[in-house]
């Protein structure tokens, strides 16, 4: 389910699509997590059109972005196409916003474009992002085994594979609604959509992750990384590893809140971004 908006049309396998006035001071470019899709940004949408333009991004693979069968979902992969969009849109000092995977991926889309010289990237925002080796978040595991995979989710349903995922990785179980299972489930309830999640997840991990980890000192960006305190995929720890390895990074962690702080604690996480974004013209 995509939220409302202006699609803009590319030529890259994503699906882009516009929030807000077409002139505007700000622009801020928004990146969701593993198996997300643009649903995850509904509730900061308002607040964020105020400040400027928008573009939230589904991912080459996910929600209602193009799902080829090239075996390119790789993390390096996806950031390449975020790079070729910002350059096809032509867009500088933009605040890049990250969830989940989309933060990793945004670490790497800022390193790419730091070594082409571009200023294209003025600020990052990372929401409970991967950055170091962990442990692999729930189904991930699965991804190794495709053919397993697919048979566990046409067994068990995509509606109670996502309802069960989301319940683990949310603080309050009981806030995962319908809605929100129905919009992430959608996609996975095509052949495509679960080719795509099993590729991104069998690739999740870069061969050349500790390299990659090596260079974020070099990311001399004002960075606000915001974390749920009891983030049961991306613990804590590495909100706290990021804040020392990223020169201008400043960690706020939101209390009782687990992996998707813009839906399990929509107003606590906006708050520091809305201050982050007035401290940091």
């Amino acid at each position: 389910m995509s939220t409302s908006g202006r699609v803009i049309n590319t030529a890259l396998p994503l699906r882009v699509t516009e929030h807000g006035g077409e002139v505007a001071a700000e622009t801020f470019v928004l990146v969701h997590g593993y198996a997300g899709s643009s649903f995850t940004w509904r509730k900061w949408l308002p607040e964020l059109t105020r400040r400027g333009r928008v573009l939230t991004v589904d991912l080459k693979g996910f929600g209602d972005a193009p799902k080829p069968d090239d075996d390119l979902y790789a993390p390096g992969d996806l950031a390449d196409l975020v790079v070729a969009l910002v350059r096809e849109l032509g867009l500088w000092r933009v605040t890049l916003v990250g969830h989940s995977l989309g933060g990793g991926i945004s670490l790497l889309v800022a390193l790419r474009l730091k070594d082409a010289g571009e200023e294209r990237i003025g600020r990052l925002v990372l929401i409970g992002s991967p950055a170091y080796r962990q442990r692999l978040p729930p189904l991930v595991p699965l991804s190794k085994a495709p053919r397993l995979g697919r048979l566990l989710i046409r067994a068990v349903g995509a509606k109670r594979a996502v309802r069960m995922v989301l319940r683990q990785i949310v603080f309050d179980a009981a806030t995962v609604s319908d809605e929100q299972v129905e919009a992430y489930a959608r996609p996975l309830e095509t052949p495509e959509g679960v080719r795509s999640a099993m590729a991104v997840g069998r690739s999740i991990v870069p061969d050349d992750l500790d390299a990659t980890a090596s260079r974020y000192p070099e990311l001399d960006l004002p960075t606000l990384l915001l974390w749920g305190d009891q983030d049961p995929v991306v613990p804590l720890r590495v909100g706290q590893r990021l804040s020392l390895d990223l020169p201008r990074a400043r960690l706020v962690i939101i209390e009782r809140c687990g992996h998707i702080p813009p839906e399990e604690s929509p107003e606590a996480s906006f708050l520091p971004l809305a201050i982050f974004l007035q401290e940091t013209p």
